[in-house]
């Protein structure tokens, strides 16, 4: 089957993978774009998996203040190199961590992947970081948060 170069592009910009992934995705799920996002959302876990003992001692802290004033939350957010903590994505990533911390309030970091993601509840927070893990090619790691609350 002939993968056609504007499927790849469309699977590249609803899910921002390099286009060598897009293709094998397309390759393996027969030119199916729905059945593309889903091999690559299941391959997204085997390159997190593969980057899990990388050392992550670059990154950034991120803070979101909710609306009111009253609830904020701060993240601690690491990676392996300063270029991807420096990237959009990543900041996105942080955004929306420290987002779903001042929403959720969780207790500990255990408690925080395992939670439903607050923009698309079928996916857990550990599933939003391993498809950017997967993305941006570096192990990512919440090390430490914190929310305050008045």
């Amino acid at each position: 089957m002939e993968i056609k170069l504007q499927d790849i592009k469309k699977l590249r910009s609803e899910t921002g993978v390099g286009v060598m992934d897009a293709r094998r995705a397309l390759e393996e799920s027969g030119g199916d774009i729905k059945k593309a996002k889903n091999w690559l959302s299941g391959h997204a876990v085997l390159k997190a998996a593969k980057k899990a003992d990388r050392q992550t001692s670059q990154g950034a802290i991120f803070c979101y203040v909710h609306q009111t004033g009253r609830v904020a939350a701060m993240v601690k957010l690491g990676c392996e190199t300063d270029f991807v903590a420096k990237t959009d994505d990543f900041k996105s990533l942080g955004k929306e961590i420290s987002m779903q911390i001042c929403s959720m309030n969780p207790k500990d970091t255990d408690e925080l992947m395992i939670q439903q993601w607050i923009r698309d509840p079928k996916k857990a927070i550990r599933q939003l970081i391993e498809e950017n893990i997967a993305k941006m090619g570096e192990n990512i790691r919440v090390m430490e948060f914190g929310r305050m609350e008045i």
